[in-house]
């Protein structure tokens, strides 16, 4: 799996943009987890298994990463 780089700016498929602010492990399955936020709107904080934010997704029979690092 590749690795999420901590203030990287990303793009989610459907286009909006996040910053990672950092990795967590969560208390009770002990999963990594990514900390990010929207760079739109109230500019929200989420958290997202990483397998999942690493993981590609299907559009219109491609796959493609659910976020991409900028400049990649």
């Amino acid at each position: 799996m590749a690795e999420i780089k901590i203030g990287g700016i990303y793009r989610h498929y459907k286009n909006k943009e996040y910053k990672v602010l950092a990795l967590a492990t969560h208390t009770e399955t002990l999963e990594k987890m990514v900390v990010y936020q929207a760079l739109y709107g109230e500019e929200a904080v989420w958290v997202r298994p990483l397998a999942m934010f690493m993981e590609m997704v299907e559009i219109d029979g491609k796959k493609i990463p659910r976020f991409a690092l900028k400049g990649e």
